[in-house]
């Protein structure tokens, strides 16, 4: 099924294809500059860190809507074993069964394709059973630290959490940016909070997913506008679902992730760093989110930290 037209004007919109060459794996990533990190690096002032991932556990946000896309499985695989004999040091191994999508994560660029290709133009086909995604996987996006600006949606339009049905727009953005008192720029991560994982850590998986409020089809213009390295958010969807276009799902993702080249995160706790921005009056923060380096993997967990 062919894509429907207005999808597609904001595709020739947003398209960073060629951009950065036509070798390119990492996209809007290169917007991450040295300068970039620099000016980061300069907006810590208390050294407070503010943990932003989920606890990986097997009692997680995934309720089996999404086939394979399983919670933590833990398993110890020796306990207290004196590998090298009696009274040697004892020694205690886990292993992990998980979606690298399960909790909170990061998608690759090789998350979704649309009409037969991913980012920068290339096959959907270069994903394979075996090897994963050939380009693009997210081992290729090998650091991910910079300036993160929350946007705090729902505290600016005066609310504890957005409604389900709540799709974030443009001028909801600009709206907690002025309340933020800074003005998103280049190479900058955004984080949008929606206070949907609110739902989630008060126990209710199903409703956490849906219905969700979440990024309208409208924003991939405005992160584009302001050359956004990546986008982040606290709901298990990213964008509104169900989605506001009927019978066109996923169609940020597509824009997010297949043309405009920006890795996209979800399922981002963004509770305690909503209060510390409020307290502190600024919203604007050194963020390391370092993807876990999976070779040809289309997505992975991710545990960011923000220091204030």
């Amino acid at each position: 099924m062919s894509m429907p037209a207005e999808f597609d004007e904001i595709a020739k919109r947003v398209s960073n294809w060629g951009r950065w060459g036509a070798d390119d794996e990492i996209g809007t990533l290169n917007l991450i500059t040295d300068e970039v990190v620099r000016e980061a690096a300069a907006t810590v002032r208390t050294g407070r860190r503010v943990p932003l991932a989920l606890p990986l556990q097997q009692d997680g946000v995934q309720t089996g809507m999404i086939p394979g896309r399983v919670n933590p499985l833990h398993a110890m695989v020796q306990i207290n074993q004196e590998l090298f004999g009696p009274g040697s040091v004892a020694c205690s191994d886990d292993a992990v069964t998980m979606g690298l999508q399960a909790a909170t994560h990061w998608d690759a660029l090789t998350h979704v394709s649309h009409s037969g290709r991913l980012y920068n133009g290339r096959p959907a086909g270069t994903i394979t059973p075996h090897g994963g995604a050939e380009f693009s996987g997210i081992d290729k996006a090998r650091h991910v630290v910079s300036r993160g600006v929350l946007l705090d949606v729902a505290r600016a339009r005066g609310a504890d959490r957005l409604e389900g049905g709540h799709a974030v727009t443009p001028e909801d953005l600009e709206a907690a940016e002025e309340m933020a008192g800074t003005r998103v720029r280049a190479g900058d991560v955004v984080l949008v909070r929606t206070g949907q994982i609110q739902v989630c850590l008060a126990g209710d998986r199903h409703a956490y997913g849906y219905p969700s409020p979440g990024l309208s089809i409208r924003t991939p213009e405005w992160f584009h506008a302001r050359d956004v390295a990546a986008v982040a958010n606290d709901t298990l969807t990213f964008e509104i679902f169900p989605p506001e276009i009927e019978d066109l799902w996923l169609p940020v993702h597509a824009l997010d992730l297949v043309e405009m080249g920006m890795l996209q995160g979800q399922n981002w706790n963004l509770e305690e760093l909503s209060t510390a921005c409020g307290e502190t009056g600024r919203y604007a923060f050194l963020l390391s989110a370092m993807p876990e380096p999976f070779v040809g993997a289309t997505g992975t967990p991710v545990a960011p930290v923000a220091i204030l």
